[in-house]
């Protein structure tokens, strides 16, 4: 490998993976964390620690020219920018390559050309993807009526800049789109630094259902079949699956294809999520968008093919490609991936930071914790609520559902509310056992009951 030291800008599990995986290939590991965590897990198993800034994402972790020079100041020719914070961003991609600096995802170009929702529709739409009638960019909630009108609805808003729900609203009626855009626009404002929307029709009782792939630069582009990730609230995913269950066998292919295709248009290098809405109904999926990094819930991807998708990163960018051809990937048995949450959903989800006093997550065959949590350690007011990842695996999906039960039951966190309680309910409901999901299940069926006594 052409690496030698790799600069992790990020925190939590996903930093503490990256910093394991690069010790595994022999590289060495500067991280660069936030003073808030410079006596984390990942500070204490890197090489070396630097500390970008104060406590706040956006004076440390959010700052592209302080991460560049962090890597640059302690002589790293790589950079993992993990997920979440600038890990999509492709002026953080053009910086290093400006600064002879290997980035571990897509290149700038790349990032680009499927970061803005509406140039990635415009590349499904050449590449032969099925998607979700659409508009362009829209100026003003009057031009965004007219063109409900003219497609029908219900519609969605969405932020042609990102995604994770942020400016997303759905309307059923002329009135709701009004009073919801403009709310929208600033909601993707505040959260991207652009207001853009555009609209899609809205798809009822869809199932959210993505792949996972890593373009290899040069055309090829391997997949590592689908997940289900229905399971969300507010259009943030809470439960994650692969593969889908209840999938048609054509289906599926012609999903992988649709995905593959896609991103070897455009010679996508390094991992990367094709994501689609999939409408049981009539067996279609459509295109949504393309996340251009590693994401959350990977580990039921690594879980099923047996690979190690940040090693794969790492190889990738550093010039190695992989001994891998699609047809040596497989999938075998189902896994299922529960985020652990520091939120009290009693409480609307309000974040709940503070110190965890006692921390057992389980063990056993067929399980695994992915966390860079330990008893004592400080859950901060700063940043995303998840405080580990709860990862199956069994021979089929029953089986893997209920090791799922029999894990969070033994998960013991005090100190701080989480979400484990949800999930234990959740995961004994009738239609999760059944696979009765869609994406607004747990909001339209399950939560507008929860904790109250089952007949």
């Amino acid at each position: 490998m052409g690496l030698r030291r790799v600069l992790i800008a990020n925190r939590g599990e996903i930093a503490l993976r990256v910093v394991r995986a690069a010790k595994s290939l022999g590289l060495e590991t500067v991280l660069a964390a936030s003073a808030a965590d410079r006596d984390s897990l990942a500070a204490r198993e890197a090489d070396r620690v630097v500390v970008l800034g104060p406590a706040p994402a956006r004076a440390s972790y959010l700052n592209a020219d302080l991460v560049v020079h962090a890597a640059k100041a302690t002589g790293c020719d790589a950079l993992h920018p993990g997920y979440g914070f600038l890990s999509e961003r492709a002026a953080l991609a053009r910086l290093c390559e400006e600064q002879g600096v290997a980035f571990v995802g897509p290149t700038s170009q790349s990032i680009e050309a499927v970061g803005d929702k509406l140039a990635a529709r415009r590349l499904a739409r050449a590449a032969g993807v099925a998607m979700t009638p659409g508009s362009a960019k829209l100026e003003s909630a009057e031009a965004a009526l007219a063109f409900a009108r003219e497609i029908g609805f219900p519609v969605v808003t969405k932020a042609s800049a990102g995604g994770g729900g942020r400016g997303m609203v759905v309307a059923r009626d002329a009135r709701a789109l009004v009073e919801g855009f403009e709310r929208a626009a600033q909601e993707a404002r505040e959260a991207f630094g652009d207001g853009t929307l555009y609209l899609e029709r809205y798809v009822e009782r869809a199932r959210h259902v993505e792949v996972q792939v890593v373009g290899l630069g040069d055309g090829r582009v391997l997949h590592f079949g689908e997940r289900d990730c229905s399971m969300q609230r507010r259009y943030q995913k809470m439960i994650e699956e692969a593969p889908a269950a209840a999938l048609p066998a054509a289906t599926r292919a012609r999903l992988h294809k649709a995905a593959v295709d896609l991103l070897a248009s455009i010679k996508y290098r390094n991992a990367g999520t094709v994501e689609f809405l999939y409408d049981v109904e009539c067996d279609k999926f459509y295109f949504m968008e393309v996340n251009a990094r590693i994401q959350v819930e990977h580990p039921v991807s690594e879980m099923i093919s047996g690979a190690d998708l940040i090693t794969l990163q790492l190889e990738v960018a550093g010039g190695v490609a992989p001994a891998l051809a699609q047809r040596d990937i497989s999938a075998h048995g189902h896994a299922v991936e529960a985020r652990i949450l520091a939120e009290d959903p009693a409480r609307g989800f309000l974040p709940s930071p503070g110190r965890v006093t006692r921390w057992r997550p389980p063990h056993g065959e067929g399980v695994r914790v992915d966390s860079a949590m330990f008893e004592g350690a400080l859950v901060p007011p700063y940043y995303d609520s998840m405080i580990a990842k709860l990862i199956v695996h069994a021979p089929d999906r029953p089986r893997a559902v209920a090791r799922l039960r029999e894990a969070l039951a033994a998960f013991e966190v005090e100190g701080v509310a989480t979400n484990l309680p949800l999930l234990r309910e959740v995961t004994a409901h009738p239609d999760f056992l059944d696979n009765r999901l869609d994406t607004r299940w747990l909001e339209n069926v399950f939560l507008p009951h929860y904790g109250q006594p089952r007949e």
